[in-house]
Parts: C-alpha cells; structure tokens; sequence
C-alpha cells in the first residue's frame, strides 16, 4: 500500500497520523499544509474502498473472443456504461490494442470521451440520440444508430450544410421490440431516405432478445427475420455496409450469425454471458473490490448491528466495519446473503447494507483446523475478487440480488476509485 509523505511526515494507511507534541519553538516555523502535496495522498488512503481492473484479464477475453471468431471478421468492443464499471477509456484502449476495430457506446456524451481521450477508431452510439446532438455527432465523428427517417433526414441536411458526410448504421427491430425498422420494412425505409447525398450508410444491424437463453425457438426466428431483411437489401441492390448481429452470448454459442463483425460487451469484461457459454469460453473476471477494516467491535449476546437491529449477536462475534455501501454499489438487497473474504476465509455479512458502510462478522471461537481469525483496523477485505483459495464473483452477488452481473458491476463505478493492475 502506498505511503503517503505529508510535509515531511511519513505513515500509512491504518497508522495513527496524529504528529507528536511540538514545543513553541517548533510552533513558530511550522508551516501550513500545501494543497499541491496533500492531494496528492492516495485515494485509498482518504477512504478504504476501491475497485481493482486487471488489464491483462481483458486482453486475455477479447483474444479469446476473436478465437471463436472466423478471419475476418471484426470485433466491436462494447464500452459504453462506463466500460460496463471498469472505465470506458482504458477498456477501449486495451480492447483495440487486443484486436478490436470498432467501439460501441450509449450516449452521445460517453463517444465524446472517447474522442477527447484521443480514440480516433470508429465509434457507433448502439441507439438513435436526439436530433439536437447531430452537431455533436458530426463534429465528434460519432456515428449514430438510425431508424426514423425524421432523424435521418434532420442528421443528412446538417451534415450536407456543413459540406459532410453523415455515417450511419441500420438498426433492424426483428423482434426485441426496443429500437429498430422493423425487418420487413427496411427496403421501405431505406427508399425513404436513400435519395439524401450526404447520408452513408455503413452498417445494419440487429439485437437478439434471446441468444443468451436456453431455448433458441425465439433466437431461430430472429435470425431468420434479419436474414429476410439482408436479402431484400440485396434484391433491391441496397448495400447495407457491415452487417453485425452477434452479441456476447451469440457470439459464443452462434457462429453463423458472426457475419461482417461481432459486438462483446460483457464477456470481455470476464463474466460469463449465459450458463451455456461456461464450457465454451475461457473468460477471466477483470474486477475485484476490495476495502479495509475501519473498526472491529465485540458485540455482546442479544445486542443487533445496523438499522432495524435485525442481526443479533450471539456473544462470540467479532463484528466488522468497511466503508462501503448501496451508495458504493454494494447492494442493499444483498443484506445478510453475501460474503466477504478476511485473511482467505469467508465471513457472512451481517446487519443492513448502509449508503456508505456495512458489516460483516468474525467468529472468535477455534472451530476445528479452522485457522483462528483475528481481525484489526486497516485489515483488507474482498468483497469481489479472490483471496488465497477463497473467491467471490460478481456473478454470485448476482445471483443473491436477484439481478444480473451487468448491473452489480456498473454498481461499483459510482465513486469508488478505480486502479488498473
């Protein structure tokens, strides 16, 4: 852990940072503390909570995507959400460098970081934005999706005032029914809007609602809906630029659905996209969340821990505190279901999640070859990520919080430190 230098002095983390008496001789040349020094004190020293990315997980699950990928095929890194919470301009930098061509994002504000951060690679906002971000689109060469000829009109005449291009892709509704031209109403659609000289269109694409699912009836229509739609383009000698439909899941378990480029979004973040992906993908979990004891307490029998005291002690507890809550993406609903890891053991969380804090309790009494714990301020402690033997995934919290991996792990971006390993 780093050691933090405050004008001369020296401590760490979990240390007392108190400095001794001074005598008046020492009050008269003491000086104020520098702002430029002080804030350079670690993160995880102003507060013991943090997330750790493995850059070398993420290289490792995009190569292992483009394995199961025919040559040729392109690989679009899905990024947006923050990188699913493990930081949308590193991932995206690891990502291309492993191979990936494209980005995909949400927002028009999350393609303009990437641009700022000096991404030059193509940019697709995987949703229509408002025809006012059209100047931000053109200006940023960020490409939308489109599927109202309103907005495709409003995008081609601005970008045709301006003495530009306006690139697009397709999105194809084949029965999701989020976003999209229906599929049998794109050769219409394309009519419509295919006499404008500035628009471009450089791709189509779908979403399947169900590649992740184990019944494939409702994936096999899709596919044969977005196939319908390809050839009625090609009859109509409408070229749809790169044709893309695989997300995780399909990309997986679904090679002839790969076409021009395949789209990884949470399995190259090393979560497993479906059960029946598990024997197929070697993927490596890239985020682990970590913090420090703040306070150990004996609890005597009958007392309770954390609002509505719902937990009571049974006198041989040594109860826990780490800075980190709902507020940090540590569910609320996980309350008395999960675990965390101290010194490679597991330790049941105890009480109700607070917004900033949260408890977990320490067994003192010697339970068989049960190494003995014994649990001090400043101790680390896994909340996600493995320690010694012991593992906890995101998946698992998951599973507790009735939820899925994409939302546990966008949780922890919300203001907890992120540090690159």
């Amino acid at each position: 852990m780093p050691t933090p230098i405050i004008n001369g002095f020296t401590g760490y983390a979990g240390e007392s940072m108190n400095p001794p008496e001074k005598n008046d001789s020492e009050q008269e040349t003491a000086k104020p503390f520098s702002r430029e020094e002080v804030d350079e004190i670690d993160e995880r020293d102003r507060r013991w909570a943090w997330v750790e990315i493995d850059r070398g997980a993420i290289r490792s699950n995009v190569i292992e995507a483009k394995h199961h990928m025919r040559s040729g095929c392109r690989l679009l890194a899905v990024v947006k959400a923050d990188g699913y919470g493990h930081g949308a301009v590193e991932c995206a930098r690891i990502a291309l460098n492993a191979g990936a061509s494209y980005l995909g994002v949400a927002t028009v504000d999350e393609g303009i970081q990437l641009r700022k951060a000096d991404i030059t690679e193509p940019i697709l906002i995987l949703s229509q934005p408002p025809q006012t971000s059209i100047p931000l689109l053109l200006a940023y060469n960020i490409m939308p999706s489109v599927y109202t000829t309103e907005f495709a009109l409003a995008y081609g005449e601005i970008a045709d005032h301006h003495g530009m291009k306006a690139p697009f892709h397709l999105a194809v509704n084949t029965g999701m029914n989020r976003i999209g031209v229906r599929y049998d109403d794109v050769v219409e659609f394309e009519r419509v809007i295919g006499f404008h000289r500035a628009l471009e269109q450089k791709g189509m694409f779908t979403h399947f609602a169900t590649a992740d699912c184990p019944d494939n009836i409702d994936f096999t229509i899709a596919v044969n809906r977005f196939n319908k739609a390809l050839e009625a383009l090609h009859q109509a000698n409408i070229d749809p630029g790169i044709v893309h439909a695989a997300n995780s899941a399909a990309l997986f378990r679904y090679p002839k659905v790969h076409y021009d480029m395949c789209r990884l979004g949470i399995a190259m973040y090393g979560i497993q996209p479906c059960k029946e992906t598990r024997g197929i993908a070697d993927l490596k979990p890239a985020m682990s969340v970590y913090a420090r004891i703040t306070q150990t307490n004996q609890v005597p029998m009958s007392d309770g821990v954390s609002y509505g005291l719902n937990w009571r002690s049974s006198g041989s507890t040594n109860v826990c505190t780490i800075p980190l809550g709902y507020a940090d993406g540590l569910r609320r609903g996980l309350s008395g279901k999960t675990k965390f890891i101290l010194d490679g053991q597991y330790c049941d969380q105890i009480g109700n999640i607070c917004m900033d804090q949260t408890m977990f309790a320490v067994d003192m009494r010697t339970l068989g070859n049960k190494p003995k714990l014994e649990p001090h301020i400043g101790d680390k402690v896994t909340i996600i990520g493995r320690q010694g033997d012991a593992v906890l995934t995101a998946t698992e919290q998951a599973y507790e919080a009735d939820t899925i991996e994409h939302e546990i792990t966008c949780g922890y971006a919300a203001r907890l430190p992120r540090y690159y390993v």
